[in-house]
């Protein structure tokens, strides 16, 4: 019925920007909410979006002493820092 002319129909290929996005922050709930607006935002725009992906969290400690002189007992203090990472990756076309 149909004659095959062995071309395949030609579609305009579309360049697709993929865009990543890392956040880090030290304050967990302020990194949350910067994810969830950026979320919306790309999907408000119909782009799609995978994550935010959640990385392991970074905990930096420093044990230093109490007194600064060095005399005394010998108390100790531990701070930590903790940083945290999210990833969100972005498919784009590049019209937008």
């Amino acid at each position: 019925a149909f004659k095959d002319t062995g071309k395949a129909p030609v579609e305009q290929e579309v360049a697709i920007h993929r865009i990543r996005i890392t956040l880090t922050s030290r304050n967990v709930k302020s990194l949350e909410k910067v994810c969830a607006d950026l979320i919306r935002g790309a999907k408000e725009k119909s782009l799609k979006v995978k994550g935010p992906v959640r990385m392991p969290t970074k905990t930096l400690r420093i044990t230093t002493r109490k007194t600064p002189c060095g005399e005394g007992s010998k108390t100790w203090d531990r701070f930590q820092m903790r940083i945290h990472k999210r990833l969100i990756d972005l498919h784009s076309p590049s019209e937008i």
